[in-house]
């Protein structure tokens, strides 16, 4: 047979089809290579990732403290409930096989039969019941199928938790419905400082305060644990596992003393309430010797277990904003109200000081040495600036001849327009930087702001030499009279005093960090006389006067500007009063700001001096620095009324022979044999002088009441006689020698008039002096 010619083409079709064989295969083989060797790695990783499953494992956060141990913020044990969307579709599935074939559903819950809802409603509605969640919400969960868990609700306490175990259990969801025990952040003082410590967001990352500032290490690292799983998401039989322990966070000690911090709160609270701010308070208490913070608190504060809740101070100017609940403009508001609420005013907001820079004003002048404590000026009302005019003082009348002394005491701004003067401008302003204004303090808080400065003229200079026209913020205020406080030492203030870890182990520990010497200790010395006469005199901040102690102090009241230095239409103030105690050896200093108070007197001497005082009665003590009451002080002091209704083995009239002798004015109720109750309670402090002991007996009890008379405005004398009249007895709180007669009157009283209350109740009236036209 003769061989047929091959086809030249067919030859070349070949030849072509074998070489792009041999590519094809050389390209493979080439990114098998590749695979194996360059990317080995990442596709391993893509591997493991499909058929393994990570889990996080949560570091604990650290705890906060306060410097005696105090635990101001720790974790608390709450569950995540979580569900398996892939888990929920197959038994749904599941379901459908069982009826079509079997007419019945195997494994399923006689609840859940009777429902007549599908095994996603089902689930879905019984979560939404025990947790209180949206239906709506948790069934676009279970529409996740890709996921291997959703979460459905966290933070959910042990009560709620044991409902959806037993939801669980009772109709077989043990592959559906899932409880994770997860810490949660709790603060145990609540509102307690809380625009201090701040607070973390539901996954434990602080965002304010402290936890904020300190996230880092209060964090810690997390672990992890890793298993290998199939396509179902379920564990595979065999061991594929990787454990990689978490470190738990550093726990931090504060400066601050929560006793401190519950007094301060207290008074700030009752002058905010009292003085009825439109636009909050704040307060700070500072150790003068190393600058650490006592305590720190802005008014209202809010509840670190529940932030995103306004309190009902900011509530009320939600409800006042005229907005649709839940409208655009509504939520708005409310967020922005949020972090008003949340914001820390002694840090973050600036204001003008007003006559507490007065004390500043006055150390520059004496250190440079252009006055002295006895340099004599006169005040006629006012002084007058070529090309501006008059300048006045807040005694439009004039102080007539005033020394240095008397100008700070008496808080004459011509004296100190002067004293600026004599300064000028150039030593002012270094004063001004050394006293730490043009610089924040460094404190370790995040958010804080800075002063607003801008000195030109002689004009500014005489003004900002009385404290107004310029802002600071409430801390740089409080630090800069530290110092004069201290003996002229400007210093850092700070939050955080230790580091440590769960073993006690010390990480970092603060060491009270001195800026610069700013003033002299003489200088410092003659400033603090000056303070303390005013306030054991007739100074303008004698309100802040304590019995026992010797305080110095300041007040201010400043007229609130807009961003120009102009007054804005309606007169809005903020005032204050800064002082720091003993003034021979200081200890701590105070400083209280009420911003825009509308219920007049709107003075500081009359709005935060008192409360100055009282927060210095209560933590003096604390620091164990007793008080040393004079022969006059003694006269007034309160006594603490016996329990004699314990005395069971007395009859009522051997109890009254003792309470006579003490010099108590006494009335027995009923013909029991021995005494039941009294009033008033026992370690109670009343005045004894006029002071009534109701003892009741048998049966009797306290039903006969008297309406409280109102002495607000009277002097002790008549407060005192109008008050035991009624058959009520008094505590007395407040200025020194009231009880002279002098002109200190009664600014508030514990029990409003024109309540009833029992016979003998005590009433607990401040007094204060009030100086109409006195704008301090």
């Amino acid at each position: 047979m003769a061989i047929e010619p091959t086809n030249r083409g067919t030859v070349k079709r070949s030849t072509v089809v074998l070489i792009a064989l041999l590519a094809a295969f050389v390209y493979l083989l080439f990114h098998i290579f590749i695979i194996q060797t360059v990317k080995f790695s990442k596709y391993q990783d893509k591997v493991i990732n499909q058929m393994t499953t990570e889990s996080s494992i949560k570091a604990s956060r650290g705890t906060i403290y306060d410097c005696n141990g105090a635990i101001m913020a720790t974790n608390v044990t709450a569950y995540r409930v979580f569900i398996s969307p892939r888990g929920i579709a197959q038994a749904e599935n599941r379901n459908r096989v069982d009826s079509f074939f079997f007419k019945d559903r195997f494994g399923i819950s006689e609840d859940e039969k009777e429902s007549g809802l599908t095994h996603t409603e089902f689930v879905a509605q019984g979560l939404s019941k025990i947790l209180g969640v949206d239906y709506e919400k948790v069934i676009e969960q279970t529409t996740y199928t890709s996921y291997l868990d959703r979460t459905i609700a966290r933070d959910v306490d042990a009560e709620l938790a044991e409902k959806v175990r037993l939801f669980i259990s009772e109709n077989n969801l043990q592959d559906e419905v899932y409880l994770e025990a997860v810490e949660t952040r709790y603060y145990p003082y609540s509102s307690l400082a809380s625009s201090v410590i701040g607070f973390t967001t539901s996954d434990g990352v602080g965002i304010y305060g402290l936890e904020l500032q300190y996230n880092k290490d209060l964090s810690g690292t997390d672990g992890k644990y890793v298993t290998a799983r199939d396509s179902s998401g379920k564990e595979m039989p065999y061991e594929y596992e990787l454990y990689i322990p978490s470190q738990d966070g550093y726990n931090i000690t504060t400066t601050i003393d929560v006793a401190m911090q519950a007094v301060l709160e207290k008074h700030l609270n009752a002058t905010l309430q009292e003085s009825g701010a439109v636009n909050r308070a704040c307060a700070i208490i500072i150790d003068v010797e190393t600058f650490a913070i006592k305590a720190m608190a802005t008014a209202p504060g809010f509840d670190l277990n529940d932030p995103w809740t306004l309190d009902e101070y900011f509530n009320l100017e939600l409800s006042v904003g005229g907005y649709e609940v839940g409208s655009d403009e509504y939520e708005a508001l409310k967020k922005q109200l949020l972090q008003k609420m949340w914001s820390n005013k002694a840090i973050g907001e600036s204001y003008i000081p007003g006559s507490t820079f007065k004390i500043l004003t006055t150390a520059m002048g004496l250190s440079e040495g252009v006055v002295s404590t006895n340099t004599g000026f006169i005040c006629n009302g006012y002084e007058h600036f070529t090309g501006v005019g008059k300048v006045h003082c807040y005694k439009t009348t004039g102080h007539g001849p005033i020394t240095l002394g008397g100008g700070l005491q008496q808080s004459c701004n011509v004296v100190f327009m002067n004293t600026g003067l004599a300064l000028g401008k150039t030593r002012f302003i270094k004063y001004f930087g050394s006293l730490g204004f043009t610089e924040k303090t460094g404190i370790d808080l995040p958010g804080e702001s800075g002063s607003i400065f801008n000195l030109q003229s002689e004009l500014d200079l005489a003004i900002y030499a009385f404290g107004q026209n310029f802002n600071v913020t409430p801390l740089q205020q409080i630090c800069a009279v530290a110092a004069v406080a201290n003996g002229g030492t400007l210093m850092t203030p700070y939050l955080v005093s230790q580091v440590t870890d769960d073993g006690g182990n010390v990480i970092y520990s603060h060491t009270p960090e001195v800026k610069r010497q700013v003033i002299s200790e003489s200088v410092c010395r003659e400033v603090a006389k000056i303070l303390e006469e005013g306030v054991a005199g007739d100074g303008g901040a004698k309100n802040a006067y304590v019995a026992g102690y010797r305080v110095a102090a300041k007040t201010g009241t400043s007229e609130k500007k807009d961003s120009s230095n102009i007054p804005i239409d309606v007169e809005r103030y903020v005032v204050s009063t800064v002082g720091f105690a003993p003034a021979d050896n200081p200890k701590y200093a105070v400083l209280l700001i009420v911003d825009e108070p509308t219920n007049a007197p709107l003075y500081g001497s009359t709005i935060a001096a008192p409360y100055v005082g009282k927060v210095f009665e209560e933590i003096l003590p604390m620091a164990n620095i007793e008080p040393e009451y004079s022969e006059e002080e003694a006269k007034s002091l309160s006594v603490t009324v016996p329990d004699y209704s314990s005395a069971k083995w007395w009859a009522p009239e051997t109890v009254k022979n003792y309470a006579e002798k003490l010099g108590f004015e006494v009335e027995i109720i009923g013909n029991g044999p021995v005494v039941t109750s009294q009033i008033p309670e026992a370690g109670t402090k009343v005045l004894l002088s006029g002071a009534k002991l109701i003892l009741y007996t048998g049966d009797e009890t306290p039903e006969d009441t008297v309406i409280v008379p109102n002495v607000k405005g009277k002097t002790a004398a008549a407060a005192n006689q109008i008050l035991i009249n009624a058959g009520l007895n008094i505590k007395i709180e407040g200025s020194k020698y009231y009880y002279e007669g002098g002109a200190a009157t009664v600014l508030s009283q514990s029990i409003e008039s024109g309540v009833a209350v029992p016979k003998g109740t005590v009433i607990t009236v401040n007094f204060g002096y009030y100086e109409e036209g006195k704008l301090e």
